[in-house]
């Protein structure tokens, strides 16, 4: 299971599998970031004494120890952090999952041991929590993921302490007799000039896995999770008012108060259902806002309500088939995941009161909605073979009245050695839109079938990097539960990177070359599209980061072909702690869909994160596109503003003032059809947020959405809405 090279590496640091086992303690540990419980005097003791970041494995530069204790029902974690100027501890009090830009520790815990999947835990000074599944097969780290656990830290003269507790019922793990044997990674962040990594594992960068160099510890002995139910039950009341004509009709509106109930029960220690009853699947946040003007494709928003968010990964395959924001106002909903040996499944089932639509296709998708049920079922298998490799099925079905979506297939990822692997995925879909749908989007009034096939080879070694990649999917090919935008193509891409390391004192620390060539046909073999692109980058002092990229092509756009180029950029640095600042940027010709023709395009993406004291924290990002025509006149000017000033008053409670601005000017004179003038979008938002956990939760709020056109003098209110939300995690 463990890599060669890796256990060449760890030998001369450590004895593998030498560590003590995690011992059991009787007496109270009170997680306060002290560390002055006598418990502590008898938890095992381990240096995070690696530096694999910047540095390759070399030895760290200041003292980090943890320590490991258990009481039956929880796992605890204590780190003593050293710092030689704990003045310049870079600690804010910020949100959960928002701390990653900050010094920070944690653990990392493969409980199956079986280099796929990890749960991640990390603490900033403050306490604040941070954590993440990682997903090793599908490379994914995702912070959706949330558990309730406890975490508290201070400050000291000597550096910092944080503490964590961790409920084993917040965890999956094999349910045995005896010892349990997990992978384990102890690591700390010390963002300075460069970000530091700290651990008590090396890190072989030959290698193309990163759980399985883990080391292992035992312990645990007989663990049973203690009863694991959770109830919460949520109210929510809302005032709205709104309004299809504003500036001519008053908004009127209702107030509402719904009651609902989600459930999640550990079956075993590896088996999860949960269970949602008229649950409240509204998002208290707003988007990130996306510019949506001379786009081809629908945009991408990810899932954020904790339902889906819930072994999540458990139904990922290569291609997004399962997105779960296509289930819009479910009234029951249930899902049940589970993990025995090699073995891991999941399955949900909702019930939906509206019914989306993303309609592919080879040139650009549309969306739409209609006011009908239906019931949507996802399932998803996989198994473990070798040393990482897993091979899987997946079936989506979505049905309607007059309407329904099937999906099926067979994947596979196969770890051939530290180096190589591959990955392939076979698909097949059967769909019959409603005829309201099929007649207005050009579609088959009947049934129709499709298919879609993925072959990914990758080559990943610490100089090199490689990949060759296939993707054919046929018109008829559908994925109503999923995000698929684009039909009808055979797409081939080929790439090749080489990668420098700097050595310890260099002002640089990791560059990069690549080059990327695709090339796209329909399926009757007519080329849609070819591209080259070539990319540099480099990681620098301030925790910098520079990328530039030129891309030049030919693409096939409504029977005429197009010869755009692009010239891009890239940089982001921290000039201090709590300050963080970026900008994209891209010139070069761009197609203009809406009049098939090119235009020259500029294009910019500013960013600031700013803490400009413990407490406050202001976030701006931008975006400003301005296409003109080939002969200098404007097409159009596109502004986009996000805004968000955060009052953080402790680890549990925030109040958020959001403002959210679009400004779309169009040139009608050079539009094929006709369009708006103007276009403006302000949406506003003030949120007071108290969680005690991710699902213990008082949220006060209040949001607007006002709009302005040619028919408008000036911006007018559409939306207006109160609401408030509770919900409590009851653990009977």
């Amino acid at each position: 299971m463990r890599s060669t090279a890796a256990l060449a590496l760890l030998l001369p640091v450590l004895a593998w599998g030498d560590y003590p086992d995690i011992p059991r303690t009787d007496l109270e540990i009170k997680v306060d970031g002290v560390m002055d419980d006598e418990a502590w005097q008898h938890a095992t003791q381990i240096a995070l004494d690696i530096e694999t970041l910047p540095g390759e494995n070399i030895p760290a530069s200041i003292e980090t120890t943890a320590y490991l204790i258990e009481n039956g029902d929880s796992l605890f974690v204590a780190f003593r952090a050293e710092d030689p100027e704990p003045d310049k501890i870079r600690a804010f009090l910020r949100d959960r999952d928002e701390a990653y830009s900050d010094d920070m520790i944690g653990i990392v815990l493969d409980t199956y041991n079986d280099d796929r999947r990890a749960f991640e835990f990390f603490v900033n000074p403050f306490g604040v929590q941070m954590d993440l599944t990682n997903d090793d097969v599908n490379k994914n780290e995702d912070d959706s993921w949330n558990a309730i656990w406890d975490s508290a830290g201070k400050i000291t003269d000597f550096g910092y302490v944080v503490e964590l507790e961790i409920p084993l019922s917040q965890l999956r793990f094999p349910d045995i007799e005896g010892k349990q044997t997990w992978g384990i990674d102890l690591v700390r962040f010390y963002p300075r000039d460069f970000r530091y990594r700290f651990a008590n594992n090396p890190d072989d960068r030959n290698v193309n896995c990163y759980l399985c160099q883990l080391a292992e510890i035992q312990g645990l002995q007989d663990a049973k999770p203690s009863r694991d139910l959770e109830i919460v039950p949520t109210l929510v009341a809302a005032s709205t008012e709104s309004t299809d004509d504003p500036g001519v009709v008053p908004l009127s509106g209702e107030e509402d108060a719904e009651v609902g109930l989600t459930v999640r029960w550990g079956i075993t220690p590896d088996m999860t259902a949960n269970l949602a009853i008229n649950p409240d699947f509204s998002q208290i946040e707003a988007d990130v806002p996306q510019l949506d003007v001379n786009n081809q494709f629908a945009l991408f928003f990810p899932e954020t309500r904790p339902f889906f968010l819930e072994g999540a990964d458990y139904f990922t395959t290569p291609q997004q088939i399962v997105y779960t924001r296509t289930v819009a106002d479910p009234a029951l909903a249930a899902k049940l995941t589970g993990k025995k040996g090699r073995n891991q499944f999941g399955i949900y089932a909702a019930q939906d009161e509206i019914t989306n639509f993303l309609i592919p296709g080879a040139f650009g998708s549309d969306i739409d909605q209609l006011d009908i049920e239906n019931t949507q079922v996802v399932g998803r298998y996989s198994r473990g073979f070798g040393e990482a490799s897993t091979v899987g099925a997946v079936f989506t079905a979505r049905k309607a009245d007059d309407y329904h979506n099937y999906v099926g297939g067979a994947d596979m990822r196969w770890r051939i050695n530290d180096q190589h692997n591959i990955r392939l995925q076979y698909l097949v879909s059967d769909t019959l839109y409603p005829e309201e749908i099929a007649t207005e989007y050009d579609q088959p009034l009947d049934s129709f079938d499709g298919d879609s096939l993925l072959i990914h080879y990758e080559y990943n070694t610490r100089d090199w990097y490689a990949r060759a990649f296939h993707r054919d999917r046929s018109a008829g090919f559908r994925a109503d539960s999923g995000f698929i935008t684009q039909v009808d193509t055979s797409f081939q891409v080929l790439s090749l990177a080489r990668k420098w390391w700097g050595d310890a004192g260099d002002w640089w620390s990791q560059m990069q070359v690549r080059a990327d060539w695709d090339i796209k046909h329909d399926e009757s073999g007519q080329m849609l599209e070819r591209e080259a692109e070539l990319r540099y980058s480099i990681n620098g002092p301030l925790q910098s980061f520079l990328q530039v990229e030129v891309e030049s092509g030919t693409q096939l756009f409504d029977d005429i072909w197009f010869d755009p180029y692009e010239f891009a950029f890239y940089g982001e640095f921290q000039p201090r702690g709590g300050l963080q600042m970026g900008l994209s940027a891209a010139v070069g010709e761009q197609i203009d869909f809406a009049n098939s023709r090119i235009g020259e395009q500029v294009a910019l993406d500013p960013f600031i994160n700013w803490n400009i004291n413990e407490h406050f924290l202001a976030r701006f990002q931008g975006s400003f596109v301005r296409l003109d025509t080939l002969e200098g006149e404007n097409i159009f000017d596109a502004k986009l503003y996000d805004l968000r000033l955060t009052w953080q008053f402790n680890v549990r409670a925030f109040i958020r003032l959001t403002a959210q601005y679009q400004d779309v000017t169009r040139n009608p004179d050079v539009y094929i059809d006709p369009v708006d003038e103007n276009e403006k979008d302000l949406g506003r938002q003030l949120l007071f947020s108290y969680t005690i956990n991710p699902q213990t939760v008082f949220y006060l709020g209040y949001s607007d959405q006002l709009i302005e056109d040619d028919s408008l003098t000036k911006l007018e209110t559409t939306d207006r809405t109160w609401f408030m939300k509770i919900g409590y995690a009851w653990t009977p």
